[in-house]
């Protein structure tokens, strides 16, 4: 199976991440609505999970193929693995997660939500979750990718994010979503 993949991903990258990203993002929302169901939702959300494929499979995977090769590219140390790696992590975490990753998913939840006013909307998520986003991907995500950045392949960069996103995208939905219904306090508070 893993050479047939293999095969698929050196072939066609961009539609298999596209496929494999959409299907993990809504397996993190199928996690998060089976572990922390809303007391106001009593069947299962589809059009959340896809929302969810929808943004991971459109609109991540494209842009972190691009990130993912770009970042693949700088090495501003020569022969050297682990410098370049901490470079692009800290690329990674000081650049595209706050400035780039986590507005682009609120702003697209706001459009795929059908609001009738997404960019107000995209402000509200925004300035509601933002900072505790970031904070708590700051948490999580430094070492995974410094594991992934020094040591997988370049073809699997956007795999190895999205497996490990499982729990990530769990997180991202259930707290989107559970606030709705007051499963979390209230984020803080900070302007963009």
């Amino acid at each position: 199976m893993f050479a047939s993949f293999n095969r698929i991903i050196t072939k066609k990258p961009l539609v298999t991440n596209m496929l494999t990203t959409g299907f993990l993002f809504g397996s993190g929302d199928l996690l998060a609505q089976s572990l922390f169901p809303s007391e106001t939702q009593k069947d299962f959300d589809a059009m959340r999970t896809l929302r969810l494929v929808s943004y991971g499979g459109i609109i991540f995977a494209p842009i972190g193929l691009k990130w993912y090769k770009f970042l693949g590219a700088l090495k501003p140390f020569k022969e050297r693995n682990m410098y370049n790696a901490i470079f692009r992590v800290g690329c990674d975490q000081l650049l595209f997660a706050p400035f780039v990753g986590i507005p682009m998913f609120y702003s697209a939840m706001a459009c795929l939500e059908l609001n009738p006013n997404p960019l107000q909307e995209a402000r509200n998520k925004l300035d509601r979750f933002w900072w505790t986003t970031l904070r708590d991907n700051w948490t999580v995500w430094p070492a995974f990718q410094y594991i992934n950045f020094a040591f997988v392949p370049p073809q699997y960069k956007l795999l190895a994010v999205n497996l490990f996103s499982i729990g990530w995208n769990c997180y991202l939905s259930w707290l989107l979503n559970g606030s709705k219904s007051g499963l979390t306090q209230e984020p803080e508070q900070i302007m963009i």
